[in-house]
């Protein structure tokens, strides 16, 4: 089965997906600050997590070498997670300028791929990446005043629009790019 056929098979679970995305964005949107928080914290999680794997991955191996750079980098992930904890409102200023960022890039390859690609309802990728641009631009003219709240209310954006995106692909692939689609 090629790649098409695979995802025409896969398209509930490709719609099921978009749903549940698109979902999760409103949710966010509605709650943007305890969204920001919760993310922060996340982030925090996840490095205390990567950081205790890679202490026990460094000392487990230390026989190749490198042992105090690996230590290093573990007690780094763990500082910085432990960072993000002690002070969520920092940590959300300084992810806000680091989403600012992702978005801009982010929406420049969407843009990129949109337009050089050309695959079927391209104009929704193409859409997507511009509202990213626009949005890294806002979070950066922004900052840091509005790092508490923006990077629940964009990541929801994002997240409608990513969701919306998959459900479109989905129609497509269930009913062919000749069929019209519901408005």
């Amino acid at each position: 089965m090629n790649g098409i056929e695979e995802l025409r098979h896969n398209w509930g679970w490709i719609m099921l997906f978009g749903c549940l995305t698109l979902l999760l964005g409103i949710y966010a949107v509605a709650y943007a600050v305890l969204f920001t928080i919760v993310s922060v914290f996340w982030m925090g999680a996840v490095l205390i997590a990567a950081g205790a794997i890679e202490g026990v991955y460094a000392v487990r191996h230390r026989e190749r070498g490198h042992l105090v750079w690996y230590l290093l980098e573990a007690l780094l992930a763990i500082v910085v997670g432990a960072m993000l904890f002690r002070s969520p409102a920092v940590g959300a200023i300084a992810l806000t300028l680091l989403l600012a960022a992702y978005f801009v890039l982010a929406g420049a390859f969407k843009i990129v791929a949109a337009l050089t690609l050309r695959f079927p309802y391209w104009a929704w990728t193409l859409g997507n990446g511009v509202l990213s641009l626009i949005l890294g631009v806002i979070v950066w003219g922004g900052w840091p005043a509005t790092g508490l709240w923006v990077l629940g209310l964009f990541i929801g954006i994002n997240l409608i629009f990513s969701g919306f995106g998959r459900i479109m692909l989905a129609f497509v692939l269930r009913h062919g790019p000749m069929h019209p689609l519901p408005v």
